[in-house]
């Protein structure tokens, strides 16, 4: 049975740290508002479960990136989360032997090197993916590509170099130890938030704007659509009239990346403390693959991929996952890695890490993604003008060399922008207008 109609001022489409700041920014302001969210929770890509007792693992977003510039740092100092500063551990294990210092300064010889080539090509033009920038025939060369399907969620061959250097990274990516998914939904505590009612249909012909969801229907003023780009471009959602093929194919250029991170979990602490380092392990003929040991103090290791190969990992399944984890655990030649599983251990997937503002994640076209990430903030209107998404790359690259980043990325005046693709979860794109309108405001992941 559906509930009757109601009416409300702003409907907004999606329980995500988008939709939820969004609300409770309209929550502030004394704007009336509804939240209809498909799921059972709240959160979006923001989730955290239990895989032990008092074990949180984030399932989605896991890093507070650019902590400096990021809002949840604030954010997890006012409910009294606890999260690492210490960044990446960037140590090696090749052919089962820890990387010398030698090793580790031509590797990272190698990423200064490739990472001022993007920079350089970016700053000239055209835009192109970043492995036509880079160099291909190194040792180096699969490590710069793991990290980088792992920073981007996608492969390099589909990485805009223009996008790429538009994300300002202040190299401080906080992990959160209760979870990032907590987090974000301590920070939701309270704003109203009706569950399984996801949104079937927009009519958006009239004055006043109507959603069909399984709960019944809604009746608004405003919409804010907080869905990823994958669920527009994908047509989950009906709309009446269509959206402009401008606003279809933008979403359609931006779609989602992939990020898997594998827990393992231990019956007990097998490490001794402290744990052994965290490392990327590198084996002739094997794809790279980087471990968290012992995160928090928790009894699992965590290992993580990205790109094509997440890809491949996730149509796998769980236990191909898991046992390819343990299998390069093993090859760190440390005997307790691989042994005393605790059961089935989870696999965490994050996708679209990120879809709003942050790493470029989710490019299919390079040569268009910017500009498709311009067009797809802008509002859509029925009766509004059609935008050049050629004028909107154009107008991008201008503003980017203005270093006014702000406009470029968001057209939002009241921070610099988030950069978190854990990114990670960020603030809704609100915009009020006195014409009906729908804006697409995606949060990062």
């Amino acid at each position: 049975m559906t509930d009757p109609m109601t009416d409300t001022d702003v409907a907004i489409v999606g329980a995500g740290a988008a939709g939820l700041a969004a609300a409770k920014t309209l929550g502030e302001l004394g704007v009336p508002f509804v939240v209809l969210e498909a799921s059972h929770r709240i959160g979006g890509r923001a989730y955290t479960e239990a895989v032990g007792p008092g074990q949180p693992f984030d399932l989605g977003c896991h890093w507070m990136h650019s902590a400096s510039l990021n809002p949840f740092v604030a954010v997890a100092d006012a409910h009294g989360f606890d999260y690492d500063k210490s960044g990446f551990n960037r140590r090696m294990r090749i052919d089962g032997a820890w990387a010398g210092a030698a090793a580790e300064a031509a590797r990272d010889a190698f990423l200064k090197r490739n990472f001022a080539a993007i920079a350089r090509a970016a700053e000239t033009g055209p835009d192109r993916a970043t492995a036509e920038v880079t160099e291909r025939e190194n040792r180096w060369t699969p490590v710069f590509d793991y990290f980088f399907s792992v920073w981007t969620s996608l492969d390099v061959d589909r990485v805009s170099i223009v996008d790429l250097e538009t994300y300002i990274d202040t190299d401080e990516n906080w992990p959160v130890k209760q979870g990032f998914g907590t987090l974000v939904a301590r920070h939701a505590a309270g704003v109203p938030v009706t569950l399984n009612a996801r949104v079937i249909a927009i009519d958006w012909s009239g004055k006043a704007l109507r959603l069909t969801t399984q709960k019944g229907e809604h009746r608004a003023k405003k919409i804010i659509v907080t869905v990823s780009t994958d669920i527009l471009s994908g047509g989950h959602i009906g709309f009446d009239p269509a959206l402009p093929d401008w606003k279809q194919e933008a979403a359609a250029a931006l779609p989602l990346g992939n990020h898997n991170r594998i827990c393992l979990i231990y019956d007990r602490n097998v490490f001794g403390d402290p744990p052994p380092p965290a490392a990327t392990v590198l084996d002739d003929g094997a794809e790279p693959m980087s471990f968290s040991i012992r995160p928090f103090g928790y009894d699992y290791v965590v290992g993580m991929t990205g790109g094509r190969f997440a890809d491949w990992l996730e149509r796998a399944g769980i236990e191909a996952s898991v046992d390819l984890a343990k299998e390069m655990a093993r090859a760190r030649r440390d005997r307790s890695l691989g042994r005393s599983c605790q059961g089935e251990p989870e696999k965490g997937v994050r996708r679209r890490h990120r879809q709003a503002r942050g790493r470029p994640q989710r490019h299919r076209l390079a040569r268009r993604s910017l500009g498709a990430r311009c067009l797809f903030r802008r509002p859509a209107r029925p009766d509004g003008p059609t935008p050049a998404l050629g004028r909107a790359a154009r107008r991008a690259s201008v503003l980017r060399r203005r270093g006014d980043l702000a406009r470029v990325l968001l057209d939002r005046p009241r921070r610099p922008p988030d950069r978190h693709r854990d990114r990670t979860a960020g603030s809704a794109g609100v915009g009020i207008c006195p014409k009906p309108y729908l804006t697409g405001a995606v949060s990062p992941a």
